[in-house]
């Protein structure tokens, strides 16, 4: 019933999976209750073998309930959600599914790691789109001693304001950095709200080819490309 009923209400889908969720455990508890008065089982009588049993398995699930409460404060805290790009450990990748005792993570390459809902309570937890989905990338460029740096700059602008994933606002901006053993050490400062799931090498090694293509159709003479 909460499955066909939340879907039209307003929350979002992390906070419909969590109501879902809790609901579902206290709905099977509850059933679970009435049957067993029902075929007129005395719960109070149960209360010394729950106990015992409690005491010889409590060693052993240790870690299920460990997961359990991790996934609980997950649920409630939000720390995490569908839809965010998160890396823990060395897994990185979009989170699908958080149940109560492990998170589904699906990576770049489509494959889906279930992780410990714990991991995310005791272990740092990098969340790429925690509460604002923009990012700022720094791309690093060298240049040779000697070029125009007014010229390397405009030149890194002009790449970072024609790059369609490039936002306008915060604008992009470009600082000199280091005076290096092999030329000038610039960073390009660019805000994404697109390319969080090609960050890192991958944004900075397109962000390069660009630059190099403007400077070797433009500019060959004016700055060699590092």
């Amino acid at each position: 019933m909460l499955v066909s009923l939340l879907p039209k209400s307003t929350l979002d889908r992390s906070a419909q999976q969590a109501i879902a969720t809790v609901g579902h455990y206290v709905i099977v508890l509850v059933g679970l209750l009435v049957i067993l008065q029902t075929v007129g089982v005395d719960l109070t009588t149960l209360n010394v073998i729950a106990g015992a049993v409690g005491i010889g398995i409590g060693f052993g699930l240790q870690n299920v309930a460990s997961n359990f409460i991790s996934g609980l404060i997950i649920l409630f805290e939000r720390p995490i959600k569908i839809g965010d790009r998160i890396e823990v450990g060395n897994v990185e990748g979009d989170v699908i599914e958080i149940g109560a005792r492990s998170t589904t993570v699906l990576t770049n390459d489509n494959i889906a790691i279930i992780i410990p809902n714990s991991k995310f309570i005791t272990e740092n937890v990098i969340n790429w789109k925690h509460r604002d989905p923009r990012l700022r990338f720094r791309v690093a460029v060298s240049v040779a001693y000697g070029s125009d740096v007014v010229l390397v700059r405009d030149l890194l602008l002009n790449v970072a304001k024609t790059n369609p994933d490039v936002l306008e606002e915060p604008p992009p901006s470009v600082q000199l950095t280091e005076f290096g053993d092999n030329g000038l050490q610039f960073v390009l400062l660019v805000w994404t709200g697109s390319m969080v799931y090609r960050k890192g090498s991958a944004g900075q090694c397109a962000q390069l080819r660009d630059l190099r293509d403007v400077q070797g159709t433009q500019h060959r003479d004016s700055i060699p490309a590092a």
